[in-house]
């Protein structure tokens, strides 16, 4: 895999083990071999830092045009203890040379992978990112989104730096608690009524039912089943979709085979004899699920609405295995409502590197301010909206 991965001193990368800074207490390295470094890192704040979802990312995406890898290993300098990485990329597809996370529409939750040397308080979070700074490549703006706040043991360091804003996407998460129906009958009662209807309709069907996947090869399958039907749903309702692109197919391909047998990587399905009905992928660490990817079978099988019933039946039999934060990733969709899920705030931290980055940064502290004030904020995506059909319609 290294072996193909672009020439680090080329992009003004060195190696890991050259490149240190000093700087308030912390040792910081950056490299571009990902196989070299990924696998032994630690410390995942979300399931999107496993680093079966790392490693997979940069394998998959290693030959894109424009990317390079960028890992930052932060120690503290005294003790050599772990304090952070950071999975990143340089892209260069665009006008500006821009330091991002490792994502590109594919990770709904970016954050650093902390270990014990990770500082708690403002004034910690602040050397820390003077150092890492320090350490970085040349480029034009530092952008990094779509991060938590807080972790389960404690803040995102990167939070607490001055120029975070709230990210304009959030998060949506579900707790049940301890016991599975009280949770159902938490929902709405049009909401529980139509899924136990739904229920009924669906299994009155001849050969038909509910299975969480655990066989790779009919994992990969359903896998393939469930990007056509995927495709076909955003094509038809004319929406730009990249999944069927090689490296992200690529990408989902690999996670599977490697997160299925471990639990990570988690296949459930309605199926009608070998016909899919509906289909969904998500990731798990410990008692966390995150639904990644849904689809389903189209028109024929709308009367018992599968979308909403396979995510319910997942639901229902990871509780029964141990989940109890049930996260349904980003996007604000009324389907997310009906299952009772409270908003997760992401942050988005951006900053110019270069002249070339300022209007970059400008852009996002806009897009941030507007996101507190939501009348406004439709009215200016309204503005905006009439602007390109004004300018579409003068070109044509």
């Amino acid at each position: 895999m290294s072996e193909t991965a672009p020439a680090a001193h080329s992009r003004g990368i060195v190696n890991s083990e050259t490149s240190a800074s000093g700087a308030h207490g912390y040792a910081v390295a950056v490299a571009s071999d990902w196989s070299e470094q990924v696998r032994g890192w630690t410390g995942a704040t979300t399931p999107f830092q496993d680093p079966v979802w790392i490693e997979t990312w940069y394998e998959s995406l290693q030959g894109r045009a424009g990317l390079t890898p960028l890992l930052v290993t932060a120690r503290d300098r005294a003790t050599g203890a772990l304090a952070m990485h950071l999975p990143l990329v340089i892209d260069e597809t665009g006008r500006r040379r821009i330091i991002a996370f490792a994502d590109l529409g594919l990770t709904d939750y970016n954050a650093p992978l902390l270990g014990p040397a990770a500082p708690r308080d403002h004034a910690g979070a602040l050397r820390l990112w003077q150092a890492i700074r320090h350490a970085l490549p040349p480029a034009d703006l530092l952008s990094l989104r779509k991060m938590p706040a807080t972790f389960a043991d404690g803040p995102n360091p990167l939070s607490l730096l001055k120029g975070v804003c709230p990210c304009p996407l959030n998060g949506n998460e579900v707790r049940t608690g301890e016991d599975w129906e009280v949770y159902h009958r938490s929902l709405a009662k049009t909401v529980r009524k139509e899924l136990e209807r739904s229920w009924r309709v669906f299994s009155r069907e001849p050969t038909t039912g509910f299975r969480i996947v655990t066989e790779q090869g009919e994992a990969q399958r359903v896998l393939a089943i469930m990007a056509r039907q995927q495709e076909e749903r955003m094509r038809s309702l004319g929406a730009d979709y990249r999944l069927d692109e090689a490296e992200f197919d690529a990408f989902y391909r690999r996670l599977v085979e490697r997160g299925l047998d471990r639990g990570y990587a988690v296949i459930s399905a309605l199926t009608s004899g070998d016909e899919v009905v509906a289909a969904l992928l998500g990731i798990r660490d410990a008692g966390t699920y995150v639904m990644i990817r849904i689809s389903n079978a189209g028109e024929e099988w709308s009367h018992c609405s599968p979308g909403r019933l396979v995510i319910d039946k997942t639901m229902e039999a990871l509780h029964a295995e141990g989940c109890r934060s049930f996260d349904f990733s980003i996007g604000d969709y009324d389907y997310k409502r009906r299952f009772n899920v409270e908003p997760l705030p992401l942050l988005d931290l951006t900053v110019p590197l270069g002249w070339r980055g300022l209007k970059g940064a400008v852009r996002a502290k806009l897009v941030s301010t507007l996101r507190r004030y939501p009348a406004l904020d439709r009215r200016v995506r309204d503005i905006a909206c009439r602007a390109v059909v004004f300018w579409r319609e003068r070109r044509s």
